[in-house]
């Protein structure tokens, strides 16, 4: 009898301890999975969701914002009500403000794939503006925002068109051109995305 309790007795200890060590194995797995994650990787899982979020952005730029999408390097939201889809480059955020449930469901560990528009990169975005000549405000990290029109757009920098909010971009309108570099970009803002977005 005394033998029959003395082998449960090391039978429940040696279950605790692989259970112990079977714990601190996931729990080291886990760090090891999150110490791989990216801010991509999260945005896109928010993204999945249409995520509420307060951004801050240099130049102490706060929005209150939704995300709806997410690029190579970049994030679309609308913000403070506004529909205009605004794309701020992801080198221009400071600081995403979430809820703690969000938070930590962007921890998942598959995130949906976000299909081609997730490969698309700022500067693809921006040709692709151009192209469609969609008239925009510009906001730079330093600086008031510009408004007009991207004529093109190249591999670390676009050319904008200035001219005045609501008129086209016709020779006699542009008052300037500027030459931005991408490093200097806060966001863009599409005024027009009519056949666009």
């Amino acid at each position: 009898m005394e033998w029959e309790h003395l082998f449960d007795d090391l039978e429940g200890q040696l279950a605790a301890e692989w259970e112990s060590e079977r714990a601190a194995l996931d729990a080291e797995s886990e760090r090891l999975r999150i110490s791989k994650v990216t801010l991509h990787d999260r945005l896109r899982v928010m993204s999945a969701h249409d995520s509420r979020m307060v951004l801050e952005l240099g130049g102490g730029q706060r929005w209150d914002a939704v995300l709806r999408a997410i690029g190579a390097d970049w994030v679309g939201v609308s913000a403070g009500g506004d529909p205009r889809l605004r794309i701020a480059p992801l080198t221009a955020i400071e600081s995403i403000a979430v809820d703690h449930g969000t938070l930590l469901g962007s921890l998942a560990p598959d995130p949906p794939d976000s299909g081609l528009r997730g490969r698309m990169t700022l500067g693809f975005v921006l040709r692709d503006l151009a192209r469609r000549r969609v008239p925009v405000t510009v906001g730079r990290r330093s600086g008031d925002p510009l408004h007009g029109t991207i004529d093109r757009a190249g591999a670390d920098h676009l050319d904008l068109a200035v001219h005045d909010p609501h008129e086209a971009r016709r020779v006699r309108s542009v008052r300037g051109f500027r030459s931005i570099p991408f490093t200097a970009l806060g966001w863009v803002r599409l005024e027009d995305a009519s056949g666009v977005v």
